[in-house]
This record gives structure tokens, C-alpha cells and sequence, in this order.
């Protein structure tokens, strides 16, 4: 008897270690969430995380019910093209409502075939379907020849001010910080757009190793001048020649490589654009197939715009591509799978990153390559929120030359994620990505190094196997709780955003 109470006890304890273990939580030394606050750590330079938390639609903002103002139903046979285009035509004659919204243009649930690729021109103009399955609205990218079955953008995204540059002074602009110190303020105003371009110079990128890529055929090495970075900002307020802006700075800005200066621009972007509730598929002819449609959507010169709850099938690359221009763009709650083309460089960039400011959460996709992406110089802060890919054939990541500032927030895959310097890959890929943050992510395999100088990569809370790399002779990046649960907070970015809620 007495045995037997002692086992129930030993065995009852045993039970809430367990349960108490599981349930263990902690922290991240570079950020904590202290009194419902978040505080973050400084480092020797007085770096820190970023606030991703103002990406997206309207810096976050949920996406509006936009009313419908004409509405389309299935043809039963033949090219929809002309019929489309006329109706887009038409809505972007409408005039702006006080909110930039003309109205949006309804695709009853049916079949559309195009031929070619439907242009949207027009600021205020949104593309809705009933559904993004077989029952809804599926839209077909029909016969031959690789091309965006929908383009939203404009001709321009912005212009530089002439003899408005003004240089910072400040010895050193630390990652995460919002303000700095001109030369002079003359001309600017709280409210102006401006253009803060941290320039590439030689001895910044020999510090790199960047100008000493082992060379196969086709390798770039990289010069000066041609990684200028350019990252707008809005002006929040000016005190004699300081400066505060509305996103951080994801790039310190170092007097030993240059310093930087500033720009006021003109936006000429189009803006409250949207694609949402349908399917859209491309026609293919066999599972190596090329020349069929490329990008269900594709954005431009583009900002404060979205796509939700759209399913793509079947594209040789991907669902959404948002290119150089656009800006303050949200995909969210949308699909992207069974690609169609060669497994190889060039294909299957599911939800590719090319703009500033974007945000892709709710994501899901099959049989992609690089499946949450981001290209060449991408100016952040971006975010890919809550995503999962599988059956993948490559890696999640930073994809080439210098991408800056990218939050990967609970990003589950069955592949890959990796930022790393990609050496001669492709014609010179180099160092992928800088300021790169896991958080809470999971994957089968993971790489983060950091680069020689002027950035870190961080990874913290992955649960998933840490690999060296293409190189394991680089710098590693900053690693923290690998495969322990409990992160707190769980996401990095959700966070960040209540933060800014809170003080708002």
C-alpha cells in the first residue's frame, strides 16, 4: 500500500514536470516583451531588429469591401480578352470616390479564357470574382507564350526632385533607427516623400569579397555604384537639420562606405488596386511545358493595393510577382500550386518580393522552387507572414545581390530556408540577403550566415536542422533557441503590430 501511494506520487510529479516543460516559454535576447512593451537590445553600434510591423496595404490596414460597379457574366464560348479589357476600360474611367476607389469589376462564377494578359492602368480599379475553385470564377490563361495573365501598374513609380539632396552627416545611422541628421533641411517639409540612397563603394564591397567571386562562364563580379540602395521614406518630422521617418532604417548607414543622402521625390505610382475571390489557371501541355502562362498577377508601379483569396494553378513561376516599383502591396490568404515548367534557375518564384514595404501572409504553395522570395537590391522592410510550402525544389529566402531587411515569420516547409552568399551561383549571386530575420520558423534544412560587413542574419526559435551552407567557411549568422518551443512572442511581426496599434 505504502509502495503504491510512493508510486503514485513519484509518478504525479513526473506528470507536471512534463506538462510544466512543455509549457515552458522564453524569450529572445534581442527582443522581449516587458509590461505589454517590446524592448529591444542594442548592439556595440547601437543596432537592433527592425519594426517590420507598417508593411502592407496602408501600412497594414485590413483590406476594404470595395463596391461593385459593373458586373461581368461568363461567355459561353470563345476569347473573353476584348470583353475584359473593355469592362476594365470603363471602370477606369469612372471617376475617384474621396477614398481613390472607382469601383470594383465582378466576374460572375464561370469559365474566362484570355488569350493575352489583362492590364490594369488605373489607380481606384478592383478585379472580383465568387470564388477561387472550380465553382467560383476561374480565369484561363489560354494558348501559348509566357506573360502575367493580370498587370496591375502604372508607367512610373517616382521621380527625384532636382537640387534637393542633402547629405547625412551622422558618422554611423544605426540598423532599426528612425531619424538622422542632414547637412541641411532646406526645402523639406513633414509630409515629403523622400528617397534615402545608402551608395555602394569599392572598398565596401572588396570588404565584402564581392569583387573576388571564383569565376565560372557568365560570372558578374560586383562594382561600385551598381548596389546602390534607395529606400523611400515619409518625413514624420524635422527639428533644425534632423530628420524622423515612418519606416526604420534596414541598412546602417556607415561613413567608412560612403555615408548616404537624401532625395525628396514624387510618387506617380497608381494605388488602391485590387484582384480577389478567384481561380486562375494556365493551360499547359505537358509537366515541362514553358510557353504557357508565367504569373497569374503581377504588380508594377503599384502601392496601397492587394490580392486576396486567389488560387493560381499550373503558372511556369508563380501567383504574385510584385516587381522594383511596387509598393505597400498585401497578398494575403491566397494559393499558389503544381507549377508547370523545368525544375531549374528562373522558374517556380511562387510569391516573389521585388518592391519595398510589401507584406505576404496566409500564403500556401506546392511544387514551387524559391516559394517566399525576394530578388536583387530589394529594398525592405518586407514581411512573409505565416506561410507553408511543400513538395518544394529549391529554398525560401533572399535569392540574390543584396536583398536588405526581410521578416520570415512562422514560415513552414518541407524544404529549405537559406541566406547565404550564394558565391557564382547563377552570374554572381553573392551575399543573398542582409538584415534578414527568421522568427519561429520551421524546415528541414537551414543555413543563415551573416556577411563579412555592414549586416547581421538572425535566426531564432527554428525548429528544423542547422546546416552549414553552400560555403562553410562564412560567417555564421546569430542563432538562437534552435528547436526549443515556447517563443514568446510567437510571431515577430503580429508583435510589433500591436505595439504600433497600441500607441496609435
Amino acid at each position: 500500500m505504502k509502495f503504491n501511494t510512493t508510486f503514485k506520487i513519484i509518478t504525479g510529479l513526473f506528470l507536471i514536470a512534463v506538462l510544466t516543460s512543455s509549457l515552458s516559454t522564453w524569450q529572445s535576447k534581442y527582443v522581449q516583451e516587458s509590461n505589454g512593451k517590446l524592448v529591444y537590445a542594442k548592439d556595440f553600434r547601437g543596432d537592433i531588429l527592425p519594426d517590420f510591423s507598417k508593411v502592407g496595404y496602408h501600412q497594414g490596414a485590413a483590406i476594404p469591401e470595395i463596391k461593385v460597379v459593373k458586373t461581368i457574366s461568363a461567355p459561353l464560348e470563345g476569347s473573353a480578352d476584348i470583353l475584359l479589357q473593355k469592362a476594365i476600360d470603363e471602370v477606369s474611367q469612372l471617376p475617384l470616390n474621396s477614398k481613390g476607389i472607382r469601383g470594383a469589376l465582378l466576374l460572375k462564377k464561370g469559365v474566362y479564357r484570355i488569350q493575352g494578359t489583362l492590364n490594369i492602368s488605373a489607380g481606384g480599379v478592383v478585379l472580383l470574382g465568387e470564388g477561387d475553385h472550380e465553382e467560383g470564377t476561374a480565369l484561363i490563361a489560354a494558348g501559348n507564350g509566357q506573360r502575367s495573365l493580370i498587370k496591375l501598374s502604372g508607367k512610373t513609380a517616382s521621380t527625384e526632385v532636382k537640387g534637393s539632396r542633402s547629405s547625412i552627416t551622422d558618422d554611423y545611422v544605426p540598423l532599426g533607427s528612425f531619424t538622422f541628421q542632414l547637412d541641411n533641411t532646406k526645402g523639406l517639409k513633414t509630409g515629403d516623400l523622400i528617397s534615402i540612397v545608402r551608395p555602394s563603394t569599392e572598398n565596401w564591397i572588396h570588404d565584402l569579397k564581392m569583387d573576388q567571386i571564383i569565376e565560372r562562364p557568365g560570372t558578374k563580379q560586383w562594382k561600385a555604384k551598381e548596389y546602390d540602395l534607395k529606400f523611400e521614406r515619409l518625413i514624420t518630422k524635422i527639428e533644425g537639420n534632423r530628420i524622423w521617418i515612418d519606416q526604420p532604417i534596414v541598412m546602417a548607414m556607415d561613413q567608412k562606405y560612403g555615408g548616404g543622402y537624401v532625395n525628396q521625390i514624387l510618387n506617380s505610382r497608381i494605388s488602391e488596386n485590387g484582384v480577389g475571390n478567384m481561380l486562375i489557371k494556365s493551360e499547359y501541355k505537358s509537366e515541362t511545358d514553358e510557353d504557357h502562362g508565367w504569373y497569374a498577377i503581377q504588380f508594377g508601379n503599384c502601392e496601397d493595393s492587394w490580392v486576396r483569396n486567389v488560387t493560381s494553378k499550373y503558372f511556369g513561376n508563380g501567383c504574385v510577382s510584385m516587381t522594383g516599383g511596387s509598393k505597400y502591396i498585401t497578398v494575403t490568404d491566397s494559393k499558389c500550386l503544381d507549377a508547370k515548367s523545368v525544375i531549374t534557375g528562373g522558374r517556380r518564384y511562387s510569391f516573389s518580393i521585388g518592391g519595398q514595404m510589401c507584406l505576404v501572409m496566409n500564403c500556401e504553395t506546392t511544387e514551387g522552387r524559391h516559394d517566399f522570395v525576394t530578388g536583387s537590391r530589394v529594398c525592405g522592410p518586407n514581411v512573409f507572414y505565416n506561410c507553408k510550402a511543400t513538395r518544394t525544389h529549391a529554398d525560401i529566402g533572399p535569392h540574390h545581390r543584396w536583398c536588405v531587411g526581410t521578416l520570415y515569420d512562422n514560415i513552414t516547409t518541407d524544404g529549405e530556408i537559406n541566406v547565404q552568399d550564394r558565391g557564382n551561383w547563377g552570374s554572381g549571386h553573392g551575399w543573398s540577403g542582409a538584415n534578414q530575420v527568421l522568427w519561429n520558423c520551421k524546415a528541414k534544412k537551414v543555413a543563415v550566415q551573416s556577411p563579412w560587413v555592414s549586416a547581421k542574419n538572425w535566426c531564432i526559435g527554428l525548429t528544423g536542422e542547422q546546416v552549414p551552407g553552400r560555403f562553410n567557411d562564412k560567417p555564421n549568422g546569430e542563432w538562437e533557441g534552435l528547436n526549443q518551443p515556447g517563443l514568446v512572442p510567437a510571431s515577430l511581426y503580429l508583435a510589433q503590430k500591436k505595439q504600433v496599434n497600441n500607441k496609435n
